[in-house]
């Protein structure tokens, strides 16, 4: 049935701003502390009684919702957390990083911190999850980055940044199908125009950042070494562990090589995700009822955020509905106009890193959805575009301790948040400048 206003409800003519309260509400329910969830639900009554949904009508965009993109990349993510206690479990990823740091050789501080972020980068694109990712990661790099004098705080802005780099250059990571989807990029012009070059701004910076911490706190801050960190030169990886490792990466590269030349869909990361589990299975010689159980294991720990995107997703459909994000995208084109294509991609990414944090698949949809219309007044590349998505939803956990950072110290073994802050400002500082010259330059380069 198409979704239409009900007879009682409170907005009668649309677009209509009055539509974006429940955006509001689910906003300060997060700045109130409370879960996504817990904001959504709030959200998603408001929105019922602003724009007059019976129980009927709410039951069908429920459906509806089950169906869409959001809800489609709720699947991947929990699909991905599934095969990420796959790889853990036969011991892809621990495999991984051994062959990391083995090759690299940390015998000195750069090298450390290099190990660091490679072994960051890959872990976390290819788990999909920061947190996870890193913690994979940490009881193997520990000690080996302890012995070359890393100190704690630089290990936690290494992890950090590193991992949030993964996420956005790991093909099959909720972010990275988020943005390909609203742009309609393929991967290779999303990492060509705006991942790749954002990546390396935010990683040189955050280099500059940690030589200044390994300068001041040198000898002053340092691990204590516990039984539950592995030493690499105790770390046994047997026959299979390699066998499945290989497996593994070769085929990765091939499903994802083959679905970016056949230019597959969103949908496709769905098959990818489950090819490799049963590669993972196969090869670790795992029984099919464990292999099963490790991966619904893995999958129902984000459960939590699928509910987060179906609820996104029906709040959305109800601002939509109500013409929020219509009105919203005439109010700033009205407000910036004559400002030009550099002006839209400054205070996209303005308003986003530093008025909204969500979960960062939903929040790309809130950036875009806001901004679209304005987007496409000035016609803005979405090439560019990306660039200010990425701004948008990457410089927000940069700003202040959020809960992400908060993590990624506990990961680290960190209680200077001080110090990481100082480095996350110098990295957010550099993307900054970035963005705004990319503004202006971009949009002459890509036409």
């Amino acid at each position: 049935m198409e979704l239409q206003l009900g007879s009682w409800a409170l907005i009668k003519t649309t677009p209509s701003l009055l539509a974006l309260i429940p955006l509001l509400a689910y906003l300060v329910m997060v700045f109130r502390n409370k879960s996504n969830l817990a904001g959504l639900v709030v959200g998603v009554i408001v929105a019922a009684i602003l724009t007059g949904q019976n129980i009927q009508n709410l039951a069908s965009i429920f459906n509806s919702a089950l169906g869409s993109f959001l809800g489609t990349i709720g699947l991947i993510i929990m699909f991905g957390s599934g095969l990420g206690f796959l790889m853990n479990k036969a011991k892809v990823s621990h495999t991984l990083v051994y062959w990391i740091v083995k090759q690299i050789g940390v015998n000195s501080e750069k090298k450390g911190m290099l190990a660091t972020i490679i072994s960051s980068i890959v872990i976390c694109g290819l788990l999909g999850t920061l947190a996870g990712g890193n913690a994979v990661i940490a009881a193997v790099i520990i000690p080996l980055v302890a012995a070359v004098g890393l100190t704690p705080s630089a290990v936690a802005s290494l992890l950090r940044v590193s991992g949030e780099v993964g996420l956005i250059v790991g093909p099959l990571t909720g972010v990275t199908i988020a943005t390909m989807g609203v742009t309609g990029l393929s991967y290779g012009r999303l990492m060509l125009w705006a991942v790749i070059p954002f990546s390396l701004v935010w990683l040189g910076s955050t280099w500059f950042a940690v030589l200044r911490i390994q300068k001041k706190y040198r000898g002053k801050e340092v691990y204590q070494i516990t039984d539950d960190m592995i030493h690499i030169d105790n770390m046994v990886i047997t026959k299979e562990e390699k066998r499945t490792t290989l497996l593994f990466v070769v085929s990765f590269i091939l499903l994802v090589a083959y679905g970016i030349v056949t230019k597959q869909g969103t949908s496709y990361a769905i098959i990818v995700m489950l090819v490799l589990s049963a590669i993972i299975a196969l090869s670790s010689k795992m029984g099919i009822d464990e292999a099963i159980d490790e991966f619904v294991d893995g999958a129902s720990k984000m459960t939590n955020m699928f509910l987060v995107f179906i609820f996104f997703e029906v709040m959305f459909s109800m601002i939509n509905l109500g013409g929020g994000f219509e009105a919203l995208g005439n109010l700033l084109t009205g407000l910036i106009s004559g400002g030009g294509k550099a002006i839209v991609v400054i205070i996209a990414s303005l308003i986003g890193g530093f008025g909204i944090e969500a979960a960062a698949v939903a929040e790309i949809n809130i950036v875009h959805e806001m901004f679209i219309d304005l987007v496409n007044s000035v016609n803005l590349p979405m090439e560019i575009w990306a660039t200010a998505i990425l701004a948008a939803t990457r410089i927000t956990g940069s700003l202040y301790p959020t809960a992400n950072m908060a993590g990624q110290l506990g990961i680290a073994r960190c209680d200077n948040m001080k110090e990481v802050m100082k480095a996350s400002w110098i990295g957010a500082a550099a993307l900054w400048i970035w963005v705004i010259a990319w503004a202006f330059v971009g949009p002459l380069i890509t036409g």
